[in-house]
C-alpha cells in the first residue's frame, strides 16, 4: 500500500527556507505532548470526530488523529484544544 504524502504549501516552504517557525508563519498546528496524559493543539481547525478512544482534529492541510483510552476534550477555544486521558498515539494524516 502506497503512503499518501502531503504536499508542502508555499508558506511552509518559505518558513523552511528562512528558518522561521513554520507553525506561526503558515498557520500550521502546534502540538505539545506532556507524557502520555495531556496533548495541547494550537492553531487547530476544529473537531472532526470525537470519541473516548479516538479524536480527529482539523489541522489545515492535515488531520491530526489522537488515539487512546478515556480521552476527554478538556478545553476548546479558537486558540487551542486540550485533550486528556491515556494517549497511545498521535498521527498526522
Amino acid at each position: 500500500m502506497e503512503e499518501k504524502r502531503r504536499r508542502e504549501g508555499v508558506l511552509e516552504k518559505a518558513a523552511r527556507l528562512t528558518d522561521l517557525p513554520a507553525d506561526g508563519l503558515a498557520g500550521l498546528p502546534h502540538l505539545s505532548l506532556v507524557g502520555d496524559r495531556e496533548l495541547t493543539i494550537e492553531n487547530h481547525r476544529g473537531i472532526l470526530a470525537y470519541g473516548t478512544q479516538e479524536i480527529h482534529v482539523g489541522g489545515g492541510s492535515m488531520v491530526i488523529r489522537v488515539r487512546g483510552e478515556g480521552l476527554r476534550l478538556r478545553v476548546m477555544n479558537a486558540a487551542e484544544l486540550l485533550i486528556t486521558g491515556q494517549i497511545l498515539g498521535v498521527e498526522l494524516m
